[in-house]
């Protein structure tokens, strides 16, 4: 098991709950996949133990979410992607055409997040901020065509 994936595991048993192993397997997939879906992680999950299912997977997701120990955000009409919370702050970058993901860092955002907190007294999370365009690649592409 990995560092994120031992530190996710002594949380869990802490916050006085039992750690079975699919909440393991599920916790482990997590801190190992990058941006991944519940059905990715489903899928991770059952190359050691086959029978787990999508729903075990989400109940799994939902209750460590609640627990803050893993976080989700929303890239678009598809399912949402998971990491784990310890990760830093940041903004996804998310192209339209080649469906690259970037993540930068969360002070790219800090105008915005300032303007929202001064106008609407709005405090933002930019964990779960996506911002759709295109990427540098995509765009050069684009003036090209």
């Amino acid at each position: 098991m990995d560092t994120a994936a031992t530190e996710l595991t002594k949380e869990l048993r802490a916050k006085g709950y039992r750690l079975t192993p699919q909440r393991q397997f599920v916790l482990q997939a997590v801190a190992s996949l990058d941006h991944a879906t519940p059905e990715s992680i489903c899928e991770e999950v059952r190359r050691t133990a086959r029978g787990v299912n999508l729903s075990t997977v989400y109940r799994t997701l939902e209750l460590l979410e609640e627990l803050g120990l893993v976080t989700h955000t929303h890239l678009g009409h598809g399912a949402q992607i998971y990491h784990t919370a310890d990760q830093p702050a940041h903004v996804h970058l998310v192209c339209r055409r080649c469906g690259r993901i970037v993540e930068a860092e969360d002070s790219a955002a800090e105008p915005l997040v300032e303007r929202l907190r001064a106008d609407y007294g709005f405090e933002t999370d930019v964990r779960h901020l996506a911002v759709f365009g295109n990427c540098s690649d995509c765009a050069a592409a684009e003036k090209a065509e």
